[in-house]
């Protein structure tokens, strides 16, 4: 650019900044093809607003294959005097865990499970914990993704008459809240973690929920 203009370098980056534009940084974005999108995520909003009366909705869904990586951490000084947090590129996998979560709309407060595998199977048993934890008379609003282990359960929902499932459009799993615990658990506790072992990797993530519980409140 700077050699098109007959200019220099820096007097470019100059108009780069003036502008905010910013040739590095990237952002993606995800445009749902769902025909019945509007419909269907306003019935998500809905349930958000205005749920039900004598009812609970929870926002649920998993977070696969989170690795217990062992590596070396600290902080090293930069060229320019900064001190920034540093890894190790090389590090020792000890192994995954699934976690399953389930975040109570209106309060923010946050169920989980860990399993070694992400089926079906494990999915329902995760909502008969939530189930056996909540009133009988307590009818449930579960808003889920598309994802497959969430479909077909039309034998386990006969059972359970006052569990109702609520399902994003396609390509939107944004509209579930729980996703946003997700992005807060990566940030502050998953992040430059060194676990030697699932187990090690389950402790920190427990000790984070624990933590969170504390101060939970709703999304807006």
């Amino acid at each position: 650019m700077a050699a098109t203009l007959q200019g220099s370098v820096h007097a470019v980056w100059r108009v780069l900044r003036q502008q905010g534009i910013c040739l590095q940084r990237q952002r993606s974005w995800c445009v749902s093809t769902d025909q019945e999108f509007a419909a269907k995520a306003a019935g998500i909003v809905g349930l958000y607003l205005d749920p039900p009366e004598k009812a609970m909705v929870i926002s649920v869904d998993e977070k696969p294959s989170i690795q217990a990586l062992e590596r070396k951490t600290g902080y090293v000084e930069t060229d320019n005097g900064k001190i920034v947090r540093a890894y190790k590129s090389t590090y020792k996998r000890h192994g995954t865990l699934n976690l399953f979560a389930a975040l109570r709309v209106a309060t923010g407060e946050v169920k989980t499970a860990f399993t070694q595998r992400k089926r079906r199977e494990e999915f329902l048993q995760f909502m008969d914990q939530i189930v056996e934890e909540t009133l009988s008379e307590q009818e449930l609003h579960v808003i889920l993704d598309n994802d497959c282990t969430h479909k077909k359960c039309d034998a386990w929902l006969a059972r359970h008459p006052h569990v109702h499932f609520h399902f994003t459009p396609t390509s939107a799993s944004w509209l579930n809240q729980v996703e946003i615990w997700f992005g807060i658990l990566s940030r502050k506790a998953l992040r430059g973690l060194r676990a030697q072992s699932t187990a090690e990797l389950r402790q920190a993530i427990e000790a984070f929920i624990a933590a969170y519980g504390k101060h939970a409140k709703p999304f807006k």
